[in-house]
């Protein structure tokens, strides 16, 4: 039973040092990614489905998949998100792919 206590006390540090530090600690709170432009195959849109149904802008990367350009608390309409994915399209070089 202590190893329990032990793992519990452990596991809630953590949970309040992240709600504290909010999310990510330290002062740049992003992450980076680097990849080569001839590594882009395209830009996708894909329309999750569900209560709140909303589009998500991806870029699919050789080898990599699919990495999200939005973010979760944007709320573009599709038309809106059809032109990002025009411009980013037209600016990589790439086709537009929808799902």
């Amino acid at each position: 039973m202590s190893f329990y206590g032990i793992a519990g006390l452990f596991i809630s540090s953590y949970l309040w040092c992240t709600i504290s530090w909010n999310g990510f600690p330290g002062k740049n709170r992003r992450v980076f990614l680097r990849f080569l432009t001839k590594d882009i195959q395209s830009s996708r849109i894909e329309v999750k489905e569900g209560i709140y149904a909303r589009p998500v802008l991806y870029m699919d990367i050789r080898g990599q998949g699919a990495i999200p350009l939005t973010r979760t608390d944007e709320n573009f309409t599709p038309r809106e998100m059809e032109q990002k994915a025009a411009e980013l399209a037209y600016f990589l070089h790439v086709p537009i792919e929808v799902f």
